[in-house]
């Protein structure tokens, strides 16, 4: 594969069916966090004190990404044995039927604790489903086509967090302007995850159609003449971590400021803005609907410009500038103003997209194709437990503690200097030939290979 190779016909297909999909399970996913902000604190946890219920909620909101690594796991194992698709259909459904089932949940005072119980149990079910959707869903794009235009077409993937979060905000916006506060905490909430049957259905019908990479089929076939041969075929947990844990550590610490930053700037905005600001939940909704809507058009577009100057360069401009803004974000955000506040979650995402739409071609360019399902996984969703689930709990700890935001943008400026350090310690690794970073994990080399061909993973001509 060089730099020249065709784009197959069917990539748009494949294109198609990962960002549908990354739709959808996001639709579902943020749609949690939403609702934690807004109404399960009320519905849930009633004998609390507003803060007390906010921050139990996003405990809830938390346990799911606890889900993510043992999802990433399990999902990476047999991605990495069986193929990408059979997985990617496995956890749309499972994500889907933890949402409808959210919905369904009788309240607090219906069946006491029983329902915050159940909450919980469904929302580990839903950490567990993305913990394998991320990592299949690029992967799926990134080894079809070509190594010059793979940061473009596997940014496409991830317009799904932004286009998931602008349908639940989107949503959950209708929801509470047609309804009084009385009839969306009682049953208005519950009609946006029920109607995540509908896009289930949706994103089945796409994902259904599309075929495994040649990269993975070429991969699967040499695994299978290995073992024909009579030679130990090791668990591809054991080879990445063997061969892989540096790409490991880089794609851990590439993710801290990108998660926690989004989560603050999507999740607790809303609380922060109802809560402690007093504004009307429109407010941070349409703000945050707004912001979206611009991600997902500059997702595809950072992707292209880092085809063009490389990963790295892109993701340092995301985690620096992520870094500075965030304390603008809340001095605007303090003015109580929908244009400042609409102002400030916009360019905040700004920068969360140049480090959100490289990440896909970068991860997948780090590890080889027998074991990139469960390195990329991993590598991503290790992170999310330490960053993504805990920013909106610490952000409101931090709030109630010292009741202004500035401890919590420090939090976020020491994830930024994190990531930024994870940055530069990483190798470029634009226009990699994927096939060729397979082979070498697959088959290392004897010791009297040459030193560079250890590691043949660098920019193709």
């Amino acid at each position: 594969m060089n730099g020249k190779t065709p784009r197959p016909p069917r990539l748009g297909r494949v294109v198609a069916a990962g960002l549908v999909g990354t739709t959808v399970e996001w639709y579902d996913y943020f749609l949690y966090g939403s609702a934690a902000a807004l109404v399960f604190g009320k519905v849930f946890f009633p004998d609390s004190d507003p803060l007390t219920g906010t921050l139990l909620s996003f405990l809830t909101y938390a346990i799911g990404f606890v889900a993510r690594p043992v999802g990433a796991l399990v999902f990476g194992h047999f991605g990495d044995r069986i193929g990408r698709k059979k997985l990617l259909v496995t956890s749309l459904l499972m994500m889907g039927g933890a949402t409808v089932l959210i919905g369904c949940v009788p309240s607090y005072h219906a069946i006491g604790a029983a329902a915050p119980v159940l909450l919980t149990l469904l929302r580990l079910l839903q950490g567990f489903a993305l913990g394998g959707e991320w990592g299949g869903a690029v992967l799926l794009v990134s080894e079809h086509g070509s190594p010059r235009h793979r940061g473009f077409w596997a940014s496409w993937p991830q317009g799904g967090a932004p286009a998931g979060n602008l349908l639940a905000v989107g949503v959950l916006a209708l929801l509470t302007g047609t309804t009084t506060s009385h009839a969306f905490e009682t049953w208005g909430w519950r009609v946006a995850f029920l109607a995540s049957g509908v896009l289930v259905l949706v994103g089945m019908w796409v994902r259904l159609s599309v075929d495994e990479s040649p990269l993975f089929k070429e991969a699967l076939a040499r695994a299978e003449e290995r073992r024909s041969a009579g030679a130990d075929e090791r668990a591809p947990m054991v080879d990445v971590v063997r061969h892989h844990w540096r790409d490991i550590l880089v794609a851990m610490g590439a993710r801290i400021a990108e998660n926690i930053s989004y989560y603050i700037l999507t999740a607790f905005i809303l609380a922060y803005c109802v809560g402690h600001l007093k504004l009307p939940e429109q407010t941070a909704l349409h703000a945050v609907l707004i912001g979206s809507a611009v991600q997902f058009c500059l997702i595809p577009l950072f992707g292209a410009v880092s085809d063009r100057i490389g990963r790295r360069p892109v993701y340092l401009v995301g985690a620096v500038g992520t870094g500075g803004w965030v304390w603008a974000f809340f001095a605007l955000a303090d003015t109580r103003s929908f244009a400042a506040l609409t102002l400030a979650v916009v360019v905040g995402l700004v920068f969360h997209s140049a480090m959100y739409a490289p990440q896909a071609a970068f991860f997948a360019e780090l590890f080889a194709t027998r074991v990139r399902y469960s390195g990329a996984s991993i590598g991503a969703q290790l992170s999310s437990v330490a960053a993504g689930a805990s920013a909106p709990l610490v952000a409101t700890a931090l709030l109630g503690a010292y009741g202004g935001p500035g401890p919590i943008a420090l939090y976020v400026t020491v994830a930024a200097v994190i990531t930024v350090v994870a940055v530069l310690l990483a190798r470029e690794t634009r226009g990699s030939d994927l096939a060729a970073v397979g082979d070498t994990a697959e088959e290392p080399p004897s010791a009297g290979d040459a030193a560079p061909a250890a590691r043949p993973n660098a920019p193709t001509a």
